[in-house]
């Protein structure tokens, strides 16, 4: 990057960041200041909380790199969110919202009794703080391709900064910091998209990429084959991304916390109403980013490796030439039949230019074992530093870095105030003063941000970022959904029951998983019915044991 870029980054970053934390020091130094902002924030700051919780840098890094390789039909991920967003309207909120909750599972300990609700946390806890980590990986990449550092203190820099930002805020303070990156991310993805129009062949423009892309496999953006291992089709974006998504808005801590700050029950239905509805386009845009890059590189030679470490790497391997020539033959061929329309020809030499680049990534892992061959996540960086102009790279990778800063600073809070509201207050150090748990979220958030900078170190291997993420998710985030649908839906269920019930399912979908019996999406559906199903046998079987504190209405 120039100096320009510099002063461009530090100063968007510096000054958000700088606005966030002023703004975070009007909140009261109090447990419900710190983790909910006071509780008095409007519809929109939700809205454009929750968005950019969800939206890290990795969804802006993998999601471009994940249409590249594999086209727009990752778009039917998030196909049963507006559902989710009704039900979770509907269902979730009126109960949260009247119990004045710091955190999901203090009602389960309401409805059910003490172990469903730590059992509920851990089973919130373990993914997390995995996927938080991964959350750290991805700007450590950009940090690391940018200025050549090493991965490992890249991954330590970033969790530093973000750990600290945490501790010295709070939740009024990410907030606030949120609303602004997410103009920025918008703002940057629009200026991208617009410009990759521009530098395409005169004769080429959106409809014409789209039409390239389209021939080329590219815009394949409803699958209505129902397949259990086809991880993105419109059964398992409507079904499993439903399950995914109700349990993410209305289980996950950090989506939780940044709703439950708002100032009524009807500010909150407001913002997840409207982000249902407006996370679709989003996502639906960012993926046709992705697709304008891929047609940019149909006529622009795109490099063997979009890691430049891996492309240095490559660039000492014997043999590597031939391939190298190879590639630029077929790359000229595909670029002369795209201009000719001969798609025909087009779609033999794609199969050609797919059987080279294994070849390649074969050679290489032969001479180099340890050496990164998976570059979706460097794909959109790649093209940001090498094709955008001056000024203009600074102000992208700021976006990137701000998005992935919300996201870590939103994770965080919610391991915070789960260990701290759900485990010590509740067992480890109850009755004790504001002051003491203010202090004591800071120390704990600061663990967090140790444990969560060891996973980030194996992260960046993983491949897509954005699907390892949700693989995560997907072990476990049925199964917390299967304990609160029992809490909301099966009033005869017991807390002894739907614990039971969890340790069982939790453990089959593991298994599910080891022995690939279907896509990740589907985990979901499959450990949210399993815990409904046991606990309501079991229920059959023994009866009611206990008396709800807080039957569901």
């Amino acid at each position: 990057m120039q100096a320009l870029d510099w002063i461009v980054l530090l100063a968007t970053i510096g000054g958000i960041v700088a606005y966030g934390s002023w703004k975070g020091k009007q909140t009261k130094h109090s447990l419900q200041g710190f983790l909910l902002a006071d509780r008095e924030l409007p519809w929109y700051h939700i809205l454009l909380s929750v968005m950019a919780t969800q939206a890290s840098a990795i969804t802006f890094l993998s999601v471009p790199g994940q249409a590249y390789h594999d086209g727009m039909r990752f778009v039917q991920f998030y196909l049963g969110l507006p559902i989710a967003m009704i039900i979770l309207s509907v269902t979730f909120i009126p109960h949260y919202f009247s119990l004045k909750v710091y955190t999901a599972y203090e009602f389960l300990e309401n409805r059910f009794d003490a172990k469903t609700r730590v059992l509920t946390s851990l089973l919130f806890l373990i993914p997390r703080a995995l996927s938080t980590g991964v959350t750290i990986a991805a700007p450590s990449i950009i940090l690391s391709t940018l200025l050549g550092w090493d991965l490992t203190w890249t991954n330590a820099m970033t969790a530093a900064i973000v750990t600290a930002y945490c501790m010295l805020g709070g939740s009024k303070a990410i907030s606030y910091t949120q609303m602004l990156q997410m103009a920025v991310v918008l703002v940057g993805m629009v200026f991208v998209g617009v410009y990759i129009v521009a530098q395409l062949p005169d004769e080429i423009g959106v409809k014409e990429s789209l039409q390239i892309a389209g021939k080329m496999g590219k815009v394949n953006l409803i699958d209505w084959k129902f397949d259990l291992n086809n991880r993105y089709n419109i059964w398992s974006g409507i079904i499993g991304g439903f399950f995914l998504q109700l349990s993410y808005f209305g289980t996950d801590q950090s989506q939780v916390g940044r709703y439950l700050s708002g100032v009524s029950a009807g500010e909150i239905k407001k913002g997840l109403l409207m982000n249902g509805f407006l996370k679709i386009p989003m996502q639906f845009f960012i993926l046709l980013v992705g697709i304008l890059v891929f047609t940019y590189y149909q006529f622009n030679a795109p490099p063997t490796f979009f890691n430049k470490n891996t492309e240095a790497v490559w660039a000492t391997v014997p043999g590597h030439q031939a391939i190298d020539q190879e590639k630029g033959a077929i790359f000229e061929a595909k670029k002369s039949a795209i201009l000719q329309k001969d798609y025909s020809r087009l779609n033999d030499l794609n199969k050609q230019a797919a059987a080279t680049q294994e070849k390649a990534v074969a050679l290489l892992k032969t001479a180099n074992p340890e050496t990164e061959a998976q570059d979706t996540n460097y794909i959109f960086l790649h093209y940001i530093i090498n094709q955008l102009p001056i000024g203009i790279v600074g102000f992208l990778i700021a976006m990137i870095l701000l998005s992935s800063m919300g996201s870590m600073a939103s994770a965080f809070g919610s391991l915070t105030s789960t260990s701290m509201v759900d485990i010590y207050e509740r067992f480890i150090a109850p009755d004790r003063g504001n002051q003491h748990y203010w202090w004591i979220s800071k120390l704990i958030t600061l663990g967090w941000g140790v444990l969560c900078l060891v996973v980030a170190t194996f992260a960046v291997n993983m491949g897509s970022l954005i699907e390892v993420v949700n693989i995560l998710g997907s072990w476990f985030y049925g199964t917390i959904l299967g304990i609160f649908l029992c809490a909301f839906y099966l009033p005869k269920t017991t807390g002894t029951q739907v614990f039971i019930a969890a340790l069982i399912a939790e453990a089959f979908v593991i298994y599910a998983w080891k022995v690939e019996w279907m896509a990740f999406l589907w985990l979901n559906v499959l450990g949210c019915l399993l815990v409904m199903a046991i606990a309501f046998i079991l229920s059959l079987i023994s009866g009611p044991k206990q008396t709800s504190k807080t039957s569901p209405e």
